[in-house]
């Protein structure tokens, strides 16, 4: 199958409205008559609907601009997505911030480093005394001379980097990726590795994340780590911290391959048939809260993608309460199957 080259929203595709995308996950379609309701499993399972607990996390998605159009992205991400988060909208995340004990920010697109106040929203999370995650593609760093410093300010504000890879072979990632990706990735990781990302006694981490090529579920992350660390090792020099398993979400560009290569009931049934209801206490809903482009809150980035608001009172991140929001009851739907299948899946990576 050839790797799409633009969005859905560019291409006007039917998956590119939510209300298609909710139709087919809710056996409102041909393609997944029959299978049961994430709520009812939870019941069956003996647990109880899913409420938040303490908001540790705000997730931010800083746009949906991307260097690249990968097959798998649940965002619909591209170079022809225009959505950017308005400095007024970071403002308003930073004030929330800083009425609340929240300490992890993690921010997240597209490519966020796009936006063109990324650097000066990093620079004020500092300041606040709050951590920063960046989810980087990596092939951002190389893709114009004006990133080639990235890494060097990520160690100056002591930034989490957690990077994009598929696999440890060109094949793979250019499968899933695009042309040139793999390499490109390769001499990124490298000027990470440079700036002391992953290295020993640094302290500044480097996290890789994999999602599996094809409609396929991760197998266990300490295996897959120890793989991933030898082969990047041994073939390029390069290290890095850790490896982070996310199950690929049914949903957008996702759900597009999955339909169109014939695989989605199977895929759906793998996801129902490894349901896994220890990994419901773990999931990231419970302690984040993930902020869209244009400041609406969501239970997750998942929820966020598909329009699924919230179910509190306020709901714009100017009126964030964490009293509002700790304990809140979580809006759930069929998509979750893939964050409580076999080990679990989050944003940070296995559950159980």
């Amino acid at each position: 199958m050839a790797l799409a080259t633009t969005s859905l929203s560019k291409r006007g595709a039917d998956l590119s409205d939510t209300a298609v995308q909710l139709k087919v996950l809710n056996n409102n379609d041909e393609l997944s008559e029959g299978f049961p309701k994430f709520n009812d499993m939870l019941s069956k399972s003996g647990v109880s609907p899913l409420h938040s607990s303490v908001t540790e996390i705000m997730q931010i998605n800083l746009g949906k601009m991307c260097n690249q159009v990968c097959k798998h992205c649940h965002v619909d991400a591209g170079p022809d997505r225009k959505e950017i988060m308005t400095r007024q909208t970071m403002q308003e995340c930073l004030d929330a911030l800083a009425r609340t004990d929240i300490q992890w920010v993690d921010l997240t697109g597209g490519a966020p480093e796009m936006n063109p106040d990324f650097r000066w929203f990093v620079e004020e999370v500092t300041k606040l005394g709050r951590s920063t995650m960046v989810r980087c593609n990596l092939t951002i760093i190389v893709a114009n001379k004006k990133y080639h410093d990235l890494p060097e300010f990520f160690k100056e504000n002591n930034v989490h980097v957690i990077s994009s890879l598929p696999f440890y072979d060109a094949k793979n990632v250019d499968r899933q990726r695009g042309d040139g990706v793999f390499e490109d990735s390769m001499r990124a990781l490298t000027m990470l590795n440079a700036a002391g990302y992953g290295m020993p006694g640094s302290g500044l981490v480097l996290d890789l994340v994999y999602n599996p090529v094809g409609a396929l579920l991760p197998g266990p992350q300490a295996a897959l780590e120890s793989q991933f660390k030898k082969a990047l090792k041994d073939k390029f020099e390069i290290e890095f911290n850790s490896l982070i398993c996310i199950t690929n979400m049914p949903i957008s560009r996702y759900l597009e391959y999955l339909i169109d290569s014939g695989n989605y009931a199977s895929y759906m049934q793998k996801l129902v048939d490894s349901f896994n209801p220890m990994a419901a206490d773990g999931v990231m809903c419970k302690n984040t809260i993930s902020v869209s482009w244009d400041g609406l809150m969501y239970d997750c980035d998942f929820n966020q993608m598909l329009e699924l608001p919230l179910t509190t009172p306020h709901r714009h991140v100017r009126d964030l309460d964490v009293n509002e929001l700790d304990g809140r009851r979580i809006v759930v739907n069929q998509h979750c199957f893939g964050c409580t299948a076999g080990a679990g899946s989050s944003c940070g990576g296995q559950l159980t």
